[in-house]
């Protein structure tokens, strides 16, 4: 098998690694193995060394300076419309209570924008069924609620 195939499938394996770990390091090794690969390919002569030094300072400048680019780019949190959790813009909605509601232990379920949702409440005594709700908060994918009025 010539050298550079050998290279291509240490990077795609890399790349494979770096979608299960998710680290963002393995990404520049493939990268490296990819750079290593393309000498091979490009320059046939040359040594096995030198095709791995050019990978090594690939990946080295990958990790050194591109990554923490790339990591303050993604990791950027800015302030969105929603509230909190993900469906935080739900709170202060009106639902029914189609069965029901009541603490952690003992869970209902209400009727949101036509779809069915769990649903709990930190009110004394249970919900009844029937009965016109609010959101409170969201927890997950459970609601938390009180009764309308």
């Amino acid at each position: 098998m010539a050298l550079y195939a050998i290279w291509a499938v240490v990077g795609l394996a890399l790349l494979v690694a770096e979608l299960a770990s998710a680290t963002f390091f393995a990404v520049f090794l493939a990268a490296g193995a990819f750079a290593a690969g393309l000498l091979a390919f490009i320059v046939p002569d040359s040594s096995a060394p030198i095709q791995a030094a050019l990978g090594v300072i690939v990946a080295g400048i990958g990790v050194v300076v591109v990554r923490p680019i790339l990591s303050r780019r993604l990791n950027r949190r800015e302030p969105g419309p929603v509230g909190p959790g993900v469906h935080g813009g739900f709170v202060g909605q009106r639902a029914l209570a189609i069965d029901e509601v009541g603490d952690e232990l003992h869970p209902g379920h209400v009727r949101l924008v036509g779809e069915t949702w769990l649903a709990v409440t930190h009110e004394p005594g249970p919900i009844a069924a029937d009965a016109p709700v609010i959101i409170t908060a969201v927890r997950g994918t459970t609601l938390v609620v009180r009764p309308a009025g």
